[in-house]
């Protein structure tokens, strides 16, 4: 049990609803301190409106949130300067230029950053005078960031940090997010890239409909029920038989064409033994030996979307 000193965020019981529509359905999930916790689901399953009952942009139905121990509604004066949020729509005046609105954010914070240095960092000090809605939608999210972060916050909110940023925009991100951890801030993302939450992503909740279906390390979700893959190449048409009998019960390796062999289950160091001990008394010579494990983009698809793929 996390002590509540520990947390920067616990979500207990939400429920949020729009008319006949539950978004929200009862989540209840913690965030410790200096920790990067990404949220993932499908469209609709409630990740925005969770993010924003959080930040105090919106009243729950039921269930009760607080941030850095405060409630993000009735305390959001003072909690208002120590967060950082990341909005998916940007959230700029669009009359105002890139650098007038960092610095007018920066104003408003005690200890904020240099904002010329981070418009710097994000590759915007030659656009600091361009209107923002003149901004190309990669710059906008790049400004978004840049005005979550100039506050220093201990702990930041971003929605879809790299949506619409090219290869080199998004790795400036990546290791933005990783610094900040490195600073001790606490970071909650909602990201439809899998290999991002991988990236950067202590831990994982991942929504459906409102609801949690697997949390965890990135590592515990993927191996959760996961089936595990070890291919090899060899002579073809082995016995196959012979080798299920010395490998542990469950498994049942089969030949996915001519030399190409597969074993799937939980793979550990003793089945991969056992399989080149098996090959060396067969006197045969395993080769391009693979272990593969379930990626998250698999899990992610096993677990939602299930009623819009059938």
């Amino acid at each position: 049990m996390t002590a509540a000193s520990d947390l920067a965020l616990r979500v207990d019981g939400v429920v949020k609803r729009y008319g006949e529509t539950v978004a929200v359905d009862g989540l209840t999930f913690d965030v410790r301190r200096t920790e990067v916790l990404a949220l993932l689901g499908p469209n609709g399953a409630g990740k925005t409106s969770t993010v924003e009952i959080c930040e105090g942009f919106l009243r729950p139905e039921a269930g009760s949130v607080r941030v850095l121990g405060l409630d993000p509604i009735a305390d959001s004066e003072a909690l208002r300067p120590r967060i950082g949020v990341m909005l998916q729509g940007g959230g700029a005046y669009p009359g105002s230029r890139a650098g007038e609105m960092l610095e007018l954010i920066a104003a408003y914070s005690a200890n904020p950053l240099d904002p010329e240095w981070l418009l710097g960092m994000l590759g915007l000090r030659e656009h600091r005078r361009t209107p923002y809605r003149r901004l190309s939608g990669g710059q906008q999210q790049r400004l978004a960031l840049a005005c979550a972060l100039v506050g220093r916050p201990e702990l930041v909110f971003l929605d879809e940090p790299t949506a619409g940023l090219d290869a080199q925009a998004r790795l400036i991100v990546w290791e933005l997010v990783a610094a900040l951890r490195r600073d001790g801030v606490t970071v909650v993302l909602t990201t439809h890239l899998m290999d991002e939450a991988e990236q950067l992503a202590d831990r994982l909740v991942i929504i459906d409909r409102g609801r949690i279906v697997a949390q965890g390390t990135p590592a515990e979700v993927t191996a959760h029920g996961a089936a595990g893959q070890l291919r090899f190449a060899a002579p073809p048409k082995l016995d196959l038989e012979l080798l299920a009998r010395a490998l542990p019960e469950g498994f049942a390796p089969r030949e996915t064409a001519p030399g190409a062999y597969l074993i799937e289950g939980e793979i550990d160091p003793q089945v991969l033994a056992t399989v080149t001990a098996w090959c060396a008394r067969q006197n045969v010579l395993a080769t391009d030996i693979r272990i593969d494990q379930r990626r998250l983009e698999d899990v992610f698809l096993e677990l939602t979307g299930r009623e819009l793929r059938g």
